[in-house]
């Protein structure tokens, strides 16, 4: 058994740098964002998914003619194969992940650039895969629900078609809009379990496919993806704001964590939590719905308390209401967060392939010391 304490032993990788990245700023402590430079709240007010879908694969925003190219690709692309559609019905009673998982693993077959692995190539099929994965999901809610999957909208932008082929109605610019800054607010996020995941399998030189695929099912895992579907369970659960302070007192006698609060990279407020935090008060007036609003200002309001040890609010506190109040089912809330995190997971795939090294952490061995084999004959 190994006895080397000179070793330490960083668990979950924390803390550790593995690689550069000219992509993704983070600073946790001052609860700041940046993609390629630009505040993710200028993004946030500022830009559009498109837009920012650009900026995260070529490393600065487009001028109009580059932008109407990203535009042009995206609308091109809603199209899915007929035999990924097969596929989708076949499986359709599967966990919309489930679902995701296995249809972005199909449809390389589709793809003429799948086994091409440079850089130009790989940002392409990252933009056909980004308006790919949202019609799986859209795709995926028609036919379980017994619809035919609703056709795309060229007139609609990513944000607003998504909506449109998943409620089945023409949604209103606020929505529209709302949704398009949730889409930027979650399109990359550095090295994360879904982004690490996908550049470890990208790294072995597989393909683009395979590293989405990879990613899809690390963000099914409910300790990576699956805040934004718990906070509208606790807020039901909740029911009324003024429960709002026994329930989070009541968690933390029990030892709980309140979910939507702490994140692994901020000690304060999670910097994308403002822009979902006003898009929800603004929706749920809208919808006549305004208690899952302030149901959600309560919790804070019992949490402040904990604000001094890191504990603060993050951006899925308020993603899953807005979900809600479109009408979308929640377990499609994890599936959305995959539509925008598409143009994330392919520029962490980029950055890999620019300098591509395999990834092969050690584990530091502490199990029996060495052995003889014993027959089977003359083990007791």
């Amino acid at each position: 058994m190994s006895d080397d304490s000179s070793v330490k032993i960083n668990r979950g990788l924390k803390g550790v740098y593995f690689e550069r990245s000219a992509t993704t700023f983070i600073d946790g402590k001052a609860g700041e964002l940046r993609y390629s430079g630009y505040s993710i709240h200028d993004l946030a007010e500022h830009s559009t998914f498109e837009e920012t879908a650009y900026l995260l694969l070529h490393g600065d925003l487009p001028n109009g003619t580059q932008l109407d190219a990203v535009t042009d690709v995206l609308k091109s692309a809603r199209r899915l194969p007929e035999e990924i559609v097969s596929l989708i019905t076949t499986i359709k009673h599967a966990h919309p992940m489930d679902v995701l998982r296995t249809a972005v693993s199909a449809i390389a077959a589709f793809d003429a650039d799948t086994a091409d692995n440079s850089i130009d190539a790989t940002r392409a099929k990252g933009l056909r895969l980004t308006s790919q994965v949202a019609m799986i999901l859209a795709a995926h809610e028609a036919i379980r629900n017994d619809r035919a999957p609703m056709e795309p909208d060229p007139d609609l932008s990513h944000a607003g078609n998504l909506l449109w082929m998943i409620r089945g109605e023409k949604p209103s610019e606020d929505a529209t809009k709302l949704m398009d800054k949730d889409l930027i607010l979650h399109a990359e996020h550095g090295s994360n379990a879904s982004s690490f995941t996908a550049r470890v399998v990208i790294g072995t030189e597989a393909n683009l496919h395979a590293a989405v695929t990879a990613a899809v099912a690390a963000l099914s895992g409910p300790a990576h993806g699956g805040a934004a579907e718990d906070v509208m369970r606790m807020a039901q659960e909740i029911g009324q704001p003024e429960h709002a302070a026994q329930y989070v007192k009541d968690k933390r006698k029990a030892g709980e964590a309140v979910t939507g609060f702490g994140h692994r990279v901020y000690r304060a407020e999670d910097p994308r939590a403002r822009h979902m935090r006003d898009g929800v008060e603004r929706l749920s007036k809208e919808m006549g719905e305004p208690k899952w609003f302030e149901i959600l200002q309560a919790v804070v309001a019992a949490m402040a308390p904990y604000a001094r040890f890191g504990v603060n609010v993050n951006v899925d506190f308020y993603s899953g209401v807005i979900y809600y109040l479109n009408g979308i089912a929640p377990d499609l809330f994890v599936p959305i967060f995959a539509a925008g995190r598409v143009p994330g997971w392919t520029v962490q795939c980029i950055e890999q392939l620019q300098n591509n090294i395999l990834i092969r952490p050690l584990t530091l061995y502490n199990g029996p010391e060495a052995r003889g084999y014993v027959p089977v004959g003359e083990r007791s």
